[in-house]
């Protein structure tokens, strides 16, 4: 069991006795309050060498730096092993053995979700079995890829993680798999307990379709904005924001989440527009002329202020030496601190 801190317990939050393992089980409904602020998607490093084996030490460095800059449960959950975590590169077991380094690095001091995407309900099982025994309080789900599936093959993955393990769950709408969430969906998903948190980047499949699901549904999901409409989503109910520059300025986000409980709108929307909408249009930049994927900008951006730091697995490309110049200017244009200067 881990807890906080000040001797608040974090994954068990938990007053009840699981059926099976006579463990204390999950209460949803505080996994659901725990799921807001800065939602961080931790990149994995990898050691340099043949294998680009997970480099653990340098992955619990970086959750430190991100615990020393301010960053705690009032304002954040940890993602590991995310699309930015590159997750499609790696083994179950390495998955596994990153995501336990990641909550062990936090000692409980902020919520860790694990990523739980893959192709298989069966490995979606194992996975968010797995997660509950390491001490996510999380896992990420969201629709198998490849297959164009359905809808209703969505709904019963889903169901068949929550009946197999007691642990929160976060629906990952995104446009990298074989079918959107829809409004209807989002419904169907409130006869699920363990499902407590909607992550959205999809574009819509229908007019203002993320504005209506925060406004229908805040109150039984914390919603995370992975669309950058911060401002507007958090006037709705959205709790949640994906922010990968918290990986190489972590006080930006503490700043920001502060901001926007102010609603200091227009210091959000500036402060988006300074230092978000930059890395943003040079990720769409390298995604377009060079190489696909996620996480290895972050990773440039991390080592660019003196932190441990790698490429990513192939198939993505090496982008350090193409674009290393181009990002610290990013970086120092954007205000960021620590910035190594060439």
């Amino acid at each position: 069991m881990v807890t906080f801190n000040q001797g608040i317990v974090l994954h068990g939050l938990l007053p009840n006795t699981h059926k099976k393992t006579g463990e204390a089980s999950m209460d949803f409904e505080k996994a659901r309050q725990h799921l807001h602020g800065c939602y961080v998607t931790v990149p994995t490093q990898f050691s340099d060498n043949q294998e680009l084996s997970p480099n653990i030490d340098g992955i619990q460095s970086h959750v430190r730096f991100l615990l020393d800059g301010g960053l705690n449960d009032q304002n954040a959950v940890f993602l590991v092993g995310g699309a930015a975590g590159d997750f499609s590169t790696m083994t179950f077991e390495e998955r596994i053995h990153v995501a336990k380094a990641v909550v062990e690095a936090t000692e409980g001091r902020v919520p860790v979700a694990m990523g739980a995407q893959t192709t298989s309900t069966a490995e979606l099982i194992q996975l968010s079995k797995a997660a509950r025994d390491l001490g996510a309080t999380y896992i990420q789900v969201s629709c198998p890829f490849y297959f164009n599936h359905s809808e209703q093959d969505f709904l019963e993955y889903v169901t068949a993680a929550a009946d197999a393990s007691d642990i929160a769950i976060i629906v990952y709408n995104t446009f990298w798999t074989s079918t959107g969430v829809s409004l209807e969906m989002v419904d169907k998903l409130t006869n699920i307990p363990n499902v407590v948190g909607l992550k959205w980047s999809s574009p819509d499949i229908g007019w203002m379709t993320f504005e209506r699901v925060i406004q229908l549904f805040n109150s039984r999901f914390s919603i995370i904005d992975n669309r950058m409409e911060f401002v507007a989503s958090h006037i709705l109910g959205a709790r949640g924001f994906e922010v990968h520059v918290c990986n190489y300025w972590p006080e930006w986000g503490a700043s920001l989440i502060e901001s926007l409980n102010q609603k200091d709108y227009v210091k959000v929307q500036k402060q988006l527009l300074k230092v978000v909408q930059p890395f943003m249009q040079l990720w769409q930049k390298i995604e377009k002329e060079y190489t696909g994927g996620d996480g290895y900008l972050d990773k440039l951006c991390m080592e660019l202020v003196g932190l441990p730091s790698s490429r990513s697995r192939p198939p993505t490309r090496d982008i350090r030496d193409q674009y290393r110049e181009e990002t610290r200017q990013m970086l120092i244009e954007s205000g960021v601190p620590r910035v190594i200067r060439s």
